[in-house]
């Protein structure tokens, strides 16, 4: 008798009309032989590339490239599809559950025609851990297949795990023509189902990443008391041997897998990667806040990794394991088989490749690397992997970071009054754009808990549901606003970074444990000078002043926009974050 999830499957394949059905068991031989498998479809389909580049330099890693137009996530064709919209909130695109099947059903049909239909069932979470989901993806893309064995728990016991149960989570993807104008990316959290059209990049297709684990996480997170959340996970250790774990959510560009895998400029501090990217944040037993990475991997940006911005990120690429490494949209150095980015040490490469498999030199106008050139690597190839990582159970949080790019205004750290003032700090924190990500530098956009794009129903109950979950925690953790990106008026910034914000992190140790007092301010509490660690470091004279200068005059347009975003999710808003806006104003003497 078949099993639900064979029947689901089934169902599947009648609309899709793959030529066959292959049943993915994660071992290293199936995964070779789906890359074996994605280079004779490449002849065919002309978009799945696995190209092997050099094994003595580069140990079992291939270069992928991705159709041209399918470089990124598609924010303006992904949908949030509650029955109503009212629950799905302004942050999110809607379309009514009926409509979305419909269209995605008519886009669907046949649509893998000539193609292998990849089964893959996979874990999110260790498989022992009681906060760990069991999900199935089908896919048409071996490169889909190959990356969710590195990015998720994937193999035949996943299956022996759900047995006869519909308790499983859905992901159906289909590249189908590649046709932008058919392209969406559409989620159904009322039913735990996500169903993806058109599109082969990362976010959009591998469905156990942004997909399920933070947009119908997020939604399960509040119906059944947790959190989903787009956080680096690190455990700070330091000469005593005593281990303190701490989350922090940063939008792009601000340094989150730059402080999941810091090196510290503190010999006397080490710290451990738990995560870079998602947690799952959970009360456990004792009352206190429990965090598990639901990832197996990591997908990195390329353009800007280097030995100098995150050494220990190159070490874990290069890093050879039971897991390949696949490279997507990186440029390569045809003498030497190996892949390239913007950002790398050392002379440019004299014969080069694009992303696009063009001939490629600098100067061109064009960079060899894709802004959006990713890597996709196993978290058992990382140098500085937690011990704790398998944990079924997850580490207890001491601590929560806010982090943005702001140029001005924001402290290089800040610790919250209270619980309720910290999720304000999250529910405010913006970042300032590069010209990288868009066409113009410095402007602020609000990214709450940097979630804004990932929270899979209205933000303003997401802010009431962090709110009553502090009610709920014996010792919630603390919550820091942390701005390392400050600059002064020749437009220098004032802080070093990298691994120098281990300074920041200790002062933030300190203070969960008690060591140190603190200066408050209208914004919270902030370091007095004596007790931010800036041993051996040259600090130009002025600078620190100036990272935590507060002039209230400078506040007035931040108050504002802060209730005009504020304002977008209407009596959603919970009443605790206004009272933290007024007290916020109110301080700053407005």
């Amino acid at each position: 008798m078949a099993t639900a999830v064979e029947k689901w499957v089934e169902k599947q394949a009648e609309l899709f009309q793959p030529r066959n059905i292959y049943w993915c068991d994660g071992s290293e031989g199936e995964a070779r032989r789906i890359i074996e498998m994605g280079q004779q479809e490449e002849k065919i389909e002309e978009h799945n590339i696995f190209l092997e580049l050099n094994q003595n330099l580069w140990p079992k890693a291939y270069l992928h490239r991705s159709h041209p137009t399918d470089v990124a996530r598609t924010e303006h064709l992904t949908y949030v599809c509650h029955s109503d919209r009212e629950t799905t909130g302004p942050n999110n695109n809607w379309m009514h559950p009926e409509e979305a099947k419909k269209l995605l059903t008519r886009l669907s049909q046949g649509s893998m025609r000539g193609r292998t239909m990849y089964v893959l069932p996979y874990m999110m979470g260790h498989p022992d851990s009681p906060y760990a989901k069991a999900c199935v993806q089908i896919t048409d893309v071996s490169y889909v297949a190959v990356s969710m064995r590195i990015m998720t728990r994937l193999g035949k016991k996943i299956l022996e795990k759900i047995g006869n149960s519909e308790n499983f989570v859905k992901g159906i993807h289909s590249v189908g023509d590649f046709n932008p104008d058919r392209r969406y990316i559409m989620h159904f959290p009322e039913e735990d189902l996500v169903w993806s059209v058109g599109s082969g990049y990362g976010g959009n297709a591998l469905l156990g990443k942004k997909c399920f684990s933070l947009r119908i996480a997020s939604w399960l997170g509040r119906k059944y008391g947790w959190l989903a959340e787009h956080m680096m996970i690190i455990g700070v250790e330091d000469i005593h041997g005593q281990v303190t774990y701490i989350a922090g959510a940063f939008p792009s560009a601000c340094g989150k897998t730059n402080f999941a895998m810091l090196e510290s400029a503190l010999p006397e501090y080490r710290v451990w990667t738990v995560g870079d990217d998602i947690a799952w944040l959970n009360i456990g037993p004792d009352g206190r806040l429990y965090a598990i990475n639901p990832e197996f991997g990591f997908f990195g940006v390329a353009p800007g990794t280097s030995m100098k911005t995150n050494p220990n990120m190159m070490r874990t690429i290069h890093n050879s394991n039971y897991y390949p490494t696949i490279f997507t949209n990186v440029g390569l150095d045809v003498d030497h088989m190996s892949p390239w980015w913007e950002g790398l040490e050392g002379p440019i490469p004299p014969h080069m490749v694009d992303w696009q498999g063009r001939p490629w030199q600098p100067g061109q106008g064009t960079p060899a690397a894709h802004p959006n050139s990713r890597f996709t690597v196993s978290v058992y190839n990382c140098p500085t992997l937690s011990k704790e990582y398998d944990n079924p159970l997850g580490v207890p949080i001491s601590a929560l970071m806010f982090g943005g790019r702001r140029t001005r205004l924001i402290p290089l750290v800040t610790e919250a009054f209270s619980w309720e003032q910290g999720v304000f700090i999250g529910a405010r924190t913006g970042s300032e754009t590069t010209a990288a990500a868009a066409g113009q530098v410095g402007v602020l956009r609000r990214d709450p808990m940097a979630m804004l794009p990932f929270c899979g129903y209205n933000m303003g109950d997401y802010f009431r549901h962090w709110i009553d979950l502090g009610k709920l925690m014996t010792r919630p953790p603390r919550i820091y606003s942390i701005n390392a990106f400050r600059r002064n008026d020749r437009g220098e910034f004032l802080w070093p970074g990298f691994g120098d914000n281990i300074r920041i992190i200790k002062w933030i140790i300190d203070r969960v444990n008690g060591r140190v007092g603190a200066k408050e301010t209208p914004l919270g509490f902030i370091p007095e000078k004596k007790d931010l660690d800036l041993s051996g470091l040259s600090l130009p004279e002025g600078n620190l002043e100036e990272l935590f200068r507060l002039e209230p005059a400078d506040w007035q347009d931040e108050i504002k926009d802060i209730k005009k975003f504020l304002d977008k999710f209407g009596r959603h808003t919970p009443y605790e974050i206004w009272q933290e806006y007024d007290h916020l104003k109110k301080g700053l003497g407005y």
